[in-house]
């Protein structure tokens, strides 16, 4: 580790980078490329990150291999802090090399680190804006067979509701590669989701994360579904299905939770009968409720929340916790499609 050779300023180190707020096309891996869970496209791209940059150093709360960190311990042994099970302090030790010039990413699930450890995030991160990656793994419903103790489906509201904060919400491993890239260059603190299971590609090789951007997916007059993360592939399926039915439904993706452009959602809205929004995260507090804040101070359209109710998640398959939950493609083309013929 090199880091700055000196201290520096407590409110960050540079200025940060710009978010993009804009609608852009997507090109689709449509079968190509291959599958891979979120959390091993994060630990492949990271390795490659940190072996051309010392200044990346991973701080890790005994859970590398969990995480998708497996090479990285032996590869970049400078490199790689492990301060066992201590969240708190893995915060805190991350924070303290920020100031040094370093780019610290922590990482553990994310039912731990958005919990346990949320009054370091939000003074020593959140507050002096350092430039502190945080890595919320296994985070979501599909990372329910860990038991409902080591389920987040409430991250996304708690970080949130911190100021400053950046949040990053990735729908397959081309877009977790370039999200952790993109999280190490943005110089503020961010969050970043990540998932356990592999994933089919969802985006073609070439997709390029942009802060702040949103990917339109498929264009559609009667309504727009809203969607962000791992959810987005079956959100895309479903779409495909209401197609099949008459139902000529826009899709876009929001690889950003935070901030959220209210120009952009506002804009998409205009004209259509109704705006959806499906996550995999409770419906209390995170995109869905990020995207009716915004909706509801002009009332412009009504807004049909898909996510999981108010319930702690059970331990179980992941399709039969999509199922339970009515969040498999055909469960989302059927409750859009309830709305719209109402």
């Amino acid at each position: 580790m090199t880091g700055q050779g000196a201290l520096a300023d407590a409110t960050g180190v540079g200025d940060p980078a710009p978010l993009t707020a804009v609608v852009r096309p997507a090109r689709l891996a449509n079968g190509e490329g291959r599958s891979i869970s979120l959390r091993d496209a994060f630990g492949e791209a990271l390795l490659q990150l940190a072996q051309a940059d010392p200044d990346i150093v991973v701080v890790d709360a005994d859970l590398s291999n969990a995480v998708g960190l497996t090479s990285f311990p032996a590869a970049l042994p400078d490199q790689y802090l492990q301060v066992g099970i201590a969240e708190q302090n893995a915060v805190g030790v991350a924070a303290g090399l920020a100031t040094w010039g370093y780019r610290p990413v922590v990482t553990s699930f994310a039912a731990f680190l958005t919990s346990r450890s949320l009054d370091q995030v939000r003074v020593v991160v959140a507050q002096t804006g350092l430039p502190v990656v945080l890595v919320g793994g296994h985070a979501g419903l599909l990372a329910g067979r860990l038991g409902k103790t080591h389920v987040s489906m409430e991250d996304l509201a708690i970080m949130r509701a911190l100021p400053g904060m950046t949040i990053l919400a990735p729908a397959d491993g081309v877009e977790m590669r370039g999200a952790i890239a993109a999280a190490l260059a943005a110089n503020r603190p961010v969050y970043l989701r990540s998932g356990r299971d592999p994933v089919p590609a969802f985006f073609a090789a070439d997709h390029e994360v942009v802060l702040g951007a949103a990917d339109l997916l498929r264009e559609g007059d009667v309504a727009c579904l809203l969607s962000t993360g791992s959810i987005t592939p079956l959100a895309h399926a479903a779409v495909q299905l209401l197609a099949e039915a008459g139902h000529e439904v826009a899709h876009l993706h929001f690889g950003t939770v935070k901030p959220l452009s209210g120009a952009v959602v506002r804009d998409v809205a205009r004209g259509r009968r109704l705006v959806i929004t499906c996550e995999d995260h409770s419906r209390v507090g995170g995109f869905g409720s990020a995207v009716a804040e915004i909706l509801s101070e002009e009332a412009l359209v009504p807004v049909l929340r898909i996510g999981t109710d108010d319930v702690w998640v059970d331990s179980a398959r992941n399709d039969a916790l999509l199922a339970l939950h009515r969040l498999t493609p055909a469960d989302i083309a059927e409750r859009i499609a309830e709305r719209l013929t109402r």
